[in-house]
Formats: C-alpha cells, sequence, structure tokens
C-alpha cells in the first residue's frame, strides 16, 4: 500500500529529497506520490521517510486506519505539569513574555530589515538601557543544523497562534529542571492532547491532531534571541549570543501496522532543551548568588483551553489574554489605557487606520467591545473607570447585564427604556472612538483559580522582598519632635538638611508632617539630633 499528499502539503522539498523510490513527484508546484513506485520504504528504511520528514507529517496512507490504535512502547517523558488540577509554575520572564507576543501578533509587530534583507524585531527594556533582538528560523526542519532566516514578511502570517501555548507549556517544564539550558524534557501527543483538550475534540481524526501538535510544537523553536541586558540592582549587564528559546532535539515517530503492511502514524514523542536565555533568567543557583535571575509566575490551566477554544474567531481576546497572564504577574491591581489593549489585540498599523478611516474606526469598535465580551464570559471581567470610560460609552452588553430577570421587571424596564431621552440600545455618542482613546481600565478581575495563584505568588514575593529590605528598626519620630530637637540643637533647615545629605524642602516637608522618613533615615535623623 502507497502513501498520498493532502492538501495541507506546504511544498518543502523535505519529503521528495529523501524518498529512496523516487515516488514522490512535482506538478505546477503541486506534490503527489506515484503509487506505482511508492513500497512504503520497504527494503530501505524501517519507517516511511515521507511521513518522517514531512514538518507537518503530511503524508498518509492511501487507506485509512481501521479499528483502534493500539498502545505502542514509548520513551517515558517527563513529569506531568498541572499536578493541582489547576495551575503550574512557568518561566516568565522577559524573553518569554516577548517570544508570545511574536507568537500570537507577529503580523502586527514592527519589524525591520538588516542589510542582507532579513526580518528582525527589536524590543528595548529596562527604559532603553537594553534590547532583546528576535528573528525566526524559516524552516521547520529540526534536523537542519543551519539556520535559514525569515525574509518574506508574507510568511509571517503562516505562525499559528495557539503555538503561543505549546511556547507556555516549553516554559513550565523548564521550571521543572534544575539546569534547564543543560538538561532535556520529553513531551509526548497524548499529553499535549490534554493539556490542550484536543483529547476532547471527537472532530478530529487521530492523523489530524498529529499534524496540528506536530506543526504547534516546531514553530516556538523557530524562534530566536540575542539579549543585551544592562545591570539591574546586583546583577552586573550580560549579553546572550543569538540562539534558539527552544531546541528541538529529537522527534520520535510512533506507527502502527495494519494488515496490509502499511504503517500507520499513531503518535510522536519530542525531546527538548530550553535556549542559553534560561542561564540567566531561570537560574536557582546563580540567583541566589545575586549573579542571574530566577523569573517564574502561575500558569492556569484554563488559559490553554481557552485559546484553543477561541483563536479562530476572537484572536484579538487571546492576545489580550495572554498578554495579562504576564502584566498580572506585575500586580493584580494594574489600571490601563484603552490605547494599550487595542494594540495588544490589533496593533499599531490598524490603530493608526482606525485614526483617519472611519469605517476601519467601526471595525476595530466592533472588534474591541466583542473581545472584551468574550473575555468576560470567561471570567477575566474588565473594570472600567466611572470617570474616563462612563456608561454612555461602555459596550452594550455591559448595560444589558443589569437587566432584570424577572419577565414582568424586564418589560416595565423596556418600557421605562423606550420613554427616555438616551435610550439604551441607541448608537453611541459621537466622538465616541475620542473618548475611548482617553478611557482607562482600572483592573481586570480574573478567574479564582488565577486570582488564588497571583495572592500566593504576591504574599511569596512579599516575604522575600521582606527578609531582603528587613533593617533594625528605628523607634517612629514625628514631626513635632524632629523640630523641637532641631531647634534645641540651634540647626537651620539647610544645615540639618546638609548635614544628613538630604534637601532643605525634604526637611521642611517632615516638620510640616506631609510623610514620615523611611527607617534608614530615621536612624540617620537620630543620630544628627541625638534623640533616643
Amino acid at each position: 500500500m502507497s502513501y498520498t499528499i493532502s492538501d495541507s502539503c506546504s511544498v518543502c522539498e523535505s519529503c521528495q529529497i529523501d524518498c529512496p523510490t523516487n515516488a514522490i513527484k512535482t506538478d505546477n508546484g503541486e506534490y503527489w506520490i506515484d503509487q506505482t513506485l511508492c513500497n512504503n520504504c520497504e527494503g530501505y528504511y524501517a519507517e516511511p521517510q515521507c511521513v518522517i520528514q514531512c514538518p507537518i507529517s503530511s503524508p498518509s496512507p492511501t487507506q485509512a486506519k481501521k479499528g483502534r490504535y493500539k498502545t505502542v512502547a514509548r520513551v517515558s517523558t517527563s513529569p506531568e505539569l498541572f499536578i493541582n488540577g489547576k495551575s503550574t509554575p512557568f518561566a516568565s520572564s522577559m524573553v518569554i513574555w516577548e517570544g508570545c507576543s511574536v507568537l500570537t501578533r507577529a503580523t502586527a509587530l514592527p519589524w525591520e530589515k538588516d542589510s542582507q534583507g532579513y526580518l528582525y524585531y527589536e524590543r528595548s527594556v529596562k527604559q532603553g538601557r537594553g534590547k532583546i533582538v528576535f528573528r525566526l528560523n524559516d524552516t521547520l526542519d529540526f534536523s537542519c543544523q543551519t539556520i535559514e532566516y525569515l525574509s518574506d514578511p508574507s510568511k509571517l502570517e503562516l505562525i499559528d497562534i495557539r503555538a503561543a501555548c505549546l511556547h507556555l507549556l516549553f516554559a513550565a517544564y523548564a521550571t521543572t529542571l534544575e539546569k534547564p539550558w543543560e538538561e532535556e524534557f520529553i513531551i509526548s501527543d497524548q499529553q499535549i492532547e490534554g493539556y490542550l483538550g484536543l483529547d476532547k475534540r471527537k472532530d478530529l481524526s487521530k492523523a489530524s491532531k498529529l499534524t496540528l501538535i506536530k506543526t504547534l510544537v516546531q514553530q516556538p523553536c523557530q524562534l530566536l534571541a540575542a539579549i543585551d541586558w544592562p545591570q539591574q540592582g546586583k546583577v552586573k549587564g550580560f549579553t546572550v549570543p543569538e540562539s534558539p528559546l527552544w531546541h528541538l532535539l529529537d522527534i520520535k515517530h510512533h506507527f502502527q501496522t495494519d494488515d496490509s503492511g502499511c504503517q500507520h502514524l499513531t503518535g510522536l514523542t519530542f525531546t527538548l532543551k530550553a535556549g542559553i536565555w534560561a542561564q540567566y533568567f531561570l537560574n536557582k543557583q546563580a540567583y541566589s548568588q545575586r549573579i542571574a535571575f530566577y523569573q517564574y509566575g502561575s500558569l492556569p490551566h484554563f488559559v490553554l483551553n481557552t485559546v484553543m477554544s477561541i483563536w479562530q474567531q476572537h484572536q484579538g481576546a487571546v492576545r489580550i489574554m495572554l498578554w495579562l497572564l504576564f502584566k498580572s504577574k506585575m500586580g493584580r491591581k494594574q489600571c490601563i489605557t484603552v490605547p494599550t489593549l487595542m494594540r495588544v489585540a490589533y496593533g499599531q498599523e490598524k490603530m493608526a487606520q482606525a485614526d483617519i478611516q472611519r469605517e476601519q474606526r467601526k471595525r476595530l469598535l466592533r472588534a474591541f467591545e466583542s473581545d472584551l465580551e468574550v473575555l468576560n464570559h470567561y471570567g477575566i471581567k474588565a473594570v472600567f473607570d466611572p470617570v474616563s470610560y462612563p456608561s454612555t460609552i461602555q459596550p452594550l452588553w455591559v448595560k444589558l447585564a443589569e437587566l432584570p430577570d424577572d419577565a414582568e421587571e424586564a418589560l416595565e424596564f423596556w418600557i421605562n427604556d423606550g420613554s427616555q431621552e438616551h435610550r439604551l440600545t441607541d448608537a453611541g455618542p459621537r466622538g465616541k472612538w475620542n473618548w475611548l482613546m482617553k478611557a482607562r481600565i482600572l483592573n481586570f478581575e480574573l478567574p479564582a483559580e488565577w486570582e488564588e495563584q497571583l495572592a500566593k505568588f504576591e504574599q511569596k514575593k512579599q516575604r522575600k522582598s521582606n527578609r531582603k529590605t528587613r533593617v533594625k528598626k528605628s523607634p517612629e519620630l514625628s514631626a513635632e519632635e524632629i523640630l523641637a530637637a532641631r531647634q534645641s540643637k540651634g540647626l537651620s533647615q539647610r544645615a540639618l538638611a546638609e548635614k544628613i545629605g538630604k534637601s532643605q524642602s525634604w526637611i521642611r516637608d517632615l516638620e510640616n508632617g506631609r510623610f514620615s522618613a523611611k527607617p534608614e533615615d530615621r536612624a540617620i535623623l537620630q543620630n544628627v539630633l541625638e534623640l533616643s
């Protein structure tokens, strides 16, 4: 029995190069298999090379497999994630955050071309004192040792937004290792199906799932990053040469042979390793010595399932949700402007078009309000600033949420609404776009499991901060005590300021009770003013 090539073929030539019987032909840029020549690689290889070499395992037997897929012996995989069923730690440094941005917003980012015509995306960090430069490898062939940089902007559209889920899973596996830049982790298609909820998709065949998984696993491994990081606290500045964020070391294909001798692909096992970046941003030992970072957050399981559910119709909502995954690590109560969220969801170019084109503006408004509604449905609820984002410009679904559940009360509500000068279903006010460009969302209320993990993370972070900054507490000094002590020693405000290395205005505000001195400043004041 021979194989056939599906319509999803990416025309990469990998299968044709390795076919031992030259059965793979081309016709008008399309590949097909001459079934009179294809012999399932019998006598040449133990496994069909067209399936193994194809980046997406596109070739499949001409006849579909009958019966159940049998369990085959596989290599042991790394331990399961999401042990508590809700969340798992994951690497959350700026490198991983921006890598996630590339995978979710590739076509909307400001890519530039170098002198050789290759695309790169540069992200400044630490107020422009450092930078991360991203490039993309223009091949999905993990066995190829040479890097072919992406130069065609149209190929950015081939990046599947769902690949960000695999990127986050890799970041989670990296936290399970002591030295992730040296140690490998192994993950199977069955594990990935469970993490992404594909095991519940009865509308997809096994072959379709394997094709999707193989593609999604490889795309994060196309990311290359060069890092120039400035000094941060006690950690000295460092430079990381360009290297992949994730190394795909091996793909093991598992086959099952049918009665006619044809081999059907039944499973995949991937071996991966984190890039050099992990040595600087996910290094426990060096972190304890204050010469590197160990930056991690909490990845809620429902985020992956939500992305897989809404990615096709609401990509803007996916981008906002994954951006919030990293942003919320800085603090749950983050005030965010509407233009910032729109740039995250749709890109600066579409925002600029909306400023000058009325139709584009209307489409973007509809998309934004629809994406906020989707996020609200999944428990990520925007809290609108009543001053800058009043009810007159809020989405209709927000107003409809206040409708009474009782039928008679709802009827009375609509009758009263119809008699008002401004009705609930009226179009937005003139100039709504300009209002929104100044509007703010106070914060997002997150689902319980997400909030719970963030609270634990913040408490742990606070405990560590307290241990690091703990100093011997000095007794509180009131404004009256400081003023009396200064005057009793015959010092002017300027003279006292010079003695303790502060400004005269700082002394004046302190004596007026506008603020209290920090513990270390109190200790100096007590010493200079000879206060017990």
